[in-house]
């Protein structure tokens, strides 16, 4: 009987819609919430199929940058990355809130060269020195992108939550570790520090790889860039959100994608 679950299982799996399978970018801390008088969290960091399980890439962390509660920048320790994740600590000496997170802001152009297309990406900067000037049916585009999650030890505060006023953003009305199972929270998306209305935003609670469905919750931005949740259940969940518009800081681009995921954690009641 096990067999034949199994076979079902796979069949079905094959049958999922390839978006359902999309690779997600994560970072997942041991624990959101502790408290100590020198306490320390692992971090874990990767793309993969399933939430929150490492069986695609790690993921990349050049670009890792982690708030202290006073809103300092504190270094990640013991980092080391494998065949499927990328691994840290951080230590937490400051009662307060973290936020650990990456942010990507790249420049990707393509061209004929020679009868076969090319492709580069890198930043704003090398853009100017490195893609041929005149390159032939060169295509531009900017892509800002964050990942991050958040940490508190001890009484939460603000100060790391602050939004930096570039790309997307995630600003917590709720607390992003204030969140408890059938609770409703609220949060607003914001584009270059302004309200970002009519943004879909994607959640999924994690454990996808014991479960047929991703019981996804599909919710939309309103005119203040706000929208709430109703957790159904504790457990790590992921959040993302995407868009595009034509705000560029590269003259040559003409469209910018932007986006926006975090690992944020629902407890019991």
């Amino acid at each position: 009987m096990k067999q034949t679950l199994k076979f079902a299982a796979l069949a079905l799996a094959l049958s999922l819609p390839l978006a359902a399978q999309a690779h997600k970018a994560w970072l997942q801390p041991s624990q959101t919430v502790l408290a100590g008088n020198n306490p320390w969290v692992t971090v874990d960091a990767a793309v993969s199929n399933d939430l929150f399980y490492f069986n695609h890439v790690p993921l990349k962390t050049d670009n890792l940058a982690i708030t202290a509660p006073d809103g300092s920048q504190v270094a990640a320790q013991n980092s080391a990355t494998g065949k499927y994740r990328t691994v840290f600590d951080v230590e937490l000496k400051q009662t307060g809130t973290y936020k650990i997170g990456v942010l990507n802001d790249y420049v990707v152009g393509q061209w004929d060269e020679d009868g076969k297309p090319k492709r580069w990406r890198g930043t704003a900067a090398a853009f100017a020195t490195e893609v041929p000037k005149g390159a032939k049916n060169l295509q531009v585009s900017q892509s800002i992108s964050r990942v991050e999650t958040f940490v508190t030890n001890g009484s939460p505060n603000d100060t790391a939550l602050k939004p930096s006023g570039k790309g997307l953003e995630l600003v917590p009305v709720t607390h992003p570790n204030d969140l408890f199972a059938g609770d409703e929270a609220k949060f607003r998306m914001q584009v270059d520090g302004k309200p970002a209305a009519g943004i879909d935003v994607e959640i999924v609670r994690g454990n996808t790889r014991y479960r047929n469905a991703q019981d996804e919750i599909k919710v939309k931005t309103d005119a203040k860039g706000e929208f709430t949740v109703t957790w159904p259940e504790a457990g790590m969940y992921w959040l993302e959100a995407t868009s595009e518009d034509k705000k560029t800081t590269v003259p040559q681009a003409k469209q910018r994608r932007i986006g926006y995921v975090a690992t944020l954690e629902v407890l019991p009641q």
